[in-house]
């Protein structure tokens, strides 16, 4: 394998970038989510995961570079889940989540909602959230089909409950000003999508709560099952969802409400939606990145912590576990 510039050797499983800090978890799910890898072919993603194997396996051709491997690793993490190494849909993949979710958002914070666009907008908000997260589950133990819409259910409810109950105290508050109550309303999608989001986590992982999910030892064995890192998996994931719509949901109607008082848009308002659908692309993008690399995908537990079984089962101090995107 040859060396290449800028490229540390390559490691198969590995990220190419330190997971111990913020910002080498920033950079390799930069990677992650590059929305670059949503037009890698079907030949070339057979390709990538060929080189892989014949790197598995020692039998690379001559000649071919870290550089060349770390790409392959990185079109194969984004595009096959890594427990059933099936192909993930393209809407639903991580890579998938900024130019499809977009749109969503820029929905979420249209101005002069009525109740049916409320509703519409926080069902099809809280529809791709549970597609996403069951796309990117951890998926050592099969769940059931009854759990995924268990889960759906219970997000859309929840979301559609509080952005229509917020929206209907804001009308009825006449202390507020019509400008103020029209401000206000434009931040009733963070607390529902916020709350949501924890429901969908929650509902739609459940069973992992009860099953457990698998640990690792620093082999890659499976050490066993453990209902206490699938509580520490969830708990990680679900305060990922509540981070992301922060500067999602609440810095564009700040932006905007400022935006919106210049003279370029007071005199072209048909440039308001333009102008908010790329201050929500901006915000997503820098948001996705930022919450998701608050933990490492490959978490880290002492099996102390874990069940007597766990810790008995093993020699190390420490095991690994997917916790999901």
């Amino acid at each position: 394998m040859a060396a290449s510039a800028g490229y540390p050797p390559f490691q198969l499983g590995k990220p190419r970038f330190e997971q111990t800090s913020f910002y080498g978890r920033f950079r390799h799910f930069l990677d992650i989510i590059d929305p670059r890898t949503l037009f890698v072919t079907k030949s070339h993603l057979k390709e990538a995961v060929q080189l892989l194997e014949d790197y598995k396996h020692g039998t690379l051709p001559p000649g071919v570079t870290s550089k060349e491997l770390w790409r392959a690793q990185k079109i194969k993490q984004a595009i096959i889940h890594p427990d059933t190494n099936e192909t993930i849909f393209m809407p639903f993949r991580m890579s998938g989540y900024i130019p499809f979710g977009t749109p969503i958002v820029v929905g979420l914070l249209l101005p002069n909602q009525t109740l049916a666009s409320t509703i519409f907008w926080q069902w099809l908000n809280q529809s791709h959230n549970a597609c996403v997260n069951y796309a990117n589950r951890n998926a050592t133990k099969p769940s059931a089909t009854s759990k995924f819409i268990q889960g759906y259910l219970g997000a859309v409810v929840s979301a559609v409950s509080i952005a229509v109950g917020l929206n209907v105290l804001i009308q009825r508050a006449n202390q507020f000003t019509p400008a103020t109550r029209l401000l206000i309303q434009r931040f009733v999608p963070f607390p529902a999508v916020a709350s949501a989001n924890i429901c969908n986590v929650v509902l739609m992982r459940h069973a992992e709560l009860e099953e457990g999910i698998d640990v690792l030892d620093g082999d890659g064995n499976i050490v066993g099952s453990s209902r206490i890192a699938a509580k520490h998996a969830l708990l990680e994931t679900a305060l990922t969802r509540v981070v992301l719509p922060m500067p999602i949901l609440v810095l564009p109607p700040i932006i905007m409400s400022l935006l919106e008082k210049s003279a370029l848009l007071r005199s072209r308002p048909r440039m308001i939606l333009p102008v908010q659908s790329f201050v929500c692309l901006a915000a997503f993008g820098l948001a996705l990145p930022l919450a998701i690399s608050l933990f490492p995908q490959m978490s880290e537990i002492e099996t102390s912590r874990l069940e007597p079984e766990i810790s008995g089962a093993t020699t190390s101090k420490t095991v690994v576990y997917n916790k999901g995107l």
